[in-house]
C-alpha cells in the first residue's frame, strides 16, 4: 500500500509540473522595449499639396508607426516647448528632422540640449532634405568638424592649441561653385583660424525631376531591402560640394539628367552619438509618400538608435 500511493504522489506531481510548464509556454514573452522615435517637423502649408491635406512629418510617423519595434511621436515647432521639452527628450532614442524656413526659430537652448544628448550617446539624429541648415545638424557638423581637425595635430600639441573659430553662424548664407570648401583650418602665427562648414552647397533646382539613386554601401545597415539603382520620383535637386565634415560613410549617391549629384546619404559618428543625413524632398512633392525613401529613414532610426545599456 505503501507503494501504490508513493507511485501515486509521483504521478501526481509529474502531472503538476507538466500542467505549469504548459502554462508558463502560453504565457507571452515579455515585450522588447520599443525604439522611441520623435518625428519633428516644421509643418509648412506647402506641404498639404503633397500629403493630402496633412503634413510630411505626419505621413512619415504614420509609417514608422506600422513597423514592428517602434513608438512614434509626431510634434512641430508650434508644439509646446517647440516639442523639445526635456521630459520630452528624455522618451525619446532617435529624432527625424525636418526643417526648412524656420530653422532660427528654433532656440539655442532647445538646439544645445539636443545636440549634447546626441555627443553623450544617448540620442540618434536623422536630419532629412533641408535640414542640412536645421540648427542642431549645423551644431553637430561644427563639433565632428572641431574633431576632426583637433585629431590631425600632434597629439603633443592638442592639449595647448590655440582656436579662432570663424562662419560659427552660418544658416541662410549661401555659397559659390568656386567658394574653398569648408571646413577649413589655417594657421596664423600660433593662432588655427577654423572656418566651420557651411552645410550647404552652391546650387538647387526646385522643378521636381527625378533624382537617380545608388545604393554605394549595400551592406550598410541604412541600405537593408534598396535595390542597387533606384529613383526618387520627384525632388528637388542639389548639386555639390556640399560643405560638411567627410562623412564616414556615403551610402547614397544621387544624379539628375542635367548632370548634377549629390552625396545623398552620409553617416556620421559624432562623440558617442550617430547621425544621418538625407537629401531627397521638397515639401512640394510626396517623396516620403514613396516606399524607398521611407525605408532609408525606418533603416536610418534602427542604425541611429543608441546602444542598448548594459
Amino acid at each position: 500500500m505503501h507503494d501504490n500511493i508513493m507511485r501515486l504522489s509521483i504521478r501526481f506531481l509529474f502531472a503538476i509540473s507538466l500542467m505549469s510548464a504548459a502554462v508558463r509556454a502560453a504565457d507571452p514573452a515579455p515585450a522588447a522595449v520599443p525604439l522611441r522615435v520623435l518625428v519633428w517637423d516644421e509643418r509648412q502649408p506647402a506641404q498639404k499639396e503633397a500629403y493630402a491635406g496633412g503634413f510630411l512629418g505626419d505621413a512619415i510617423a504614420a509609417y514608422l508607426e506600422k513597423q514592428p519595434g517602434l513608438s512614434v511621436k509626431s510634434v512641430s515647432i508650434d508644439s509646446p516647448e517647440q516639442g523639445l521639452d526635456a521630459a520630452t527628450l528624455d522618451s525619446t532614442d532617435v529624432i527625424v528632422w525636418w526643417g526648412h524656413v524656420r530653422h532660427m526659430n528654433v532656440t539655442v537652448a532647445h538646439t544645445e540640449d539636443v545636440v549634447q544628448r546626441v555627443r553623450d550617446g544617448r540620442l540618434g539624429f536623422v536630419p532629412l532634405h533641408s535640414a542640412h541648415w536645421c540648427r542642431p545638424f549645423v551644431r553637430l557638423m561644427q563639433e565632428r568638424a572641431k574633431a576632426d581637425a583637433l585629431a590631425k595635430l600632434p597629439e603633443a600639441e592638442r592639449a595647448t592649441a590655440k582656436w579662432e573659430f570663424l562662419n560659427q553662424t552660418p544658416i541662410g548664407t549661401g555659397v559659390k561653385a568656386d567658394a574653398p570648401l569648408t571646413p577649413s583650418v589655417k594657421k596664423e602665427g600660433d593662432v588655427y583660424q577654423f572656418t566651420l562648414p557651411q552645410c550647404v552647397f552652391p546650387s538647387w533646382r526646385a522643378d521636381g525631376a527625378p533624382g537617380h539613386m545608388t545604393t554605394l554601401l549595400p551592406q550598410h545597415p541604412i541600405a537593408a531591402g534598396l535595390p542597387a539603382k533606384w529613383d526618387v520620383k520627384q525632388t528637388e535637386m542639389y548639386n555639390e560640394p556640399h560643405h560638411v565634415p567627410a562623412p564616414d560613410a556615403v551610402i547614397f549617391e544621387e544624379k539628375w539628367d542635367k548632370g548634377e549629384h549629390f552625396r545623398s546619404g552620409c553617416a556620421w559618428q559624432v562623440d558617442k552619438g550617430r547621425v544621418f543625413y538625407f537629401r531627397p524632398g521638397h515639401e512640394s512633392y510626396p517623396v516620403f509618400r514613396q516606399e524607398e525613401p521611407l525605408r532609408v529613414v525606418l533603416n536610418a532610426v534602427r542604425w541611429a538608435a543608441p546602444a542598448p545599456a548594459k
